[in-house]
């Protein structure tokens, strides 16, 4: 079963979209930060995606050497200046659905699958 890290501090968005991706099969992690997401890397959790709210600020740098393995979904309002990840797979600008964010992780791990 594939396993994606949904990182960020609105509570809200992270929640939603952890409900639907499980809900679709799909193991759905919620951290509110990316170093939440260094203290599962640590215990041996891998993920297969990573989707990325930045819209509130996190720390990108951090991330830097996962999105360099998995793909990353970024979350952003127009406003931010947006983080130079490696494999940043696509880039989705509020407002977004949940359904959105879900649909181009499914079609993302369709290709890590493949």
């Amino acid at each position: 079963m594939p396993t994606v890290f949904v990182i960020g501090k609105d509570w809200t968005l992270r929640s939603l979209v952890r409900a639907e991706l499980r809900e679709r099969g799909v193991e759905a992690l919620g951290m509110e930060s990316v170093d939440d997401a260094a203290q599962m890397l640590a215990q041996g959790t891998m993920p297969s995606a990573v989707v990325l709210d930045v819209t509130a600020g996190d720390p990108v740098a951090a991330l830097g050497p996962l999105a360099g393995r998995v793909p990353v979904v970024i979350v952003a309002s127009r406003a931010e200046a947006l983080p130079a990840l490696a494999k940043t797979a696509a880039v989705l600008y509020k407002p977004v659905s949940v359904g959105e964010i879900v649909a181009r992780v499914e079609h993302l791990l369709k290709g890590v699958a493949a």
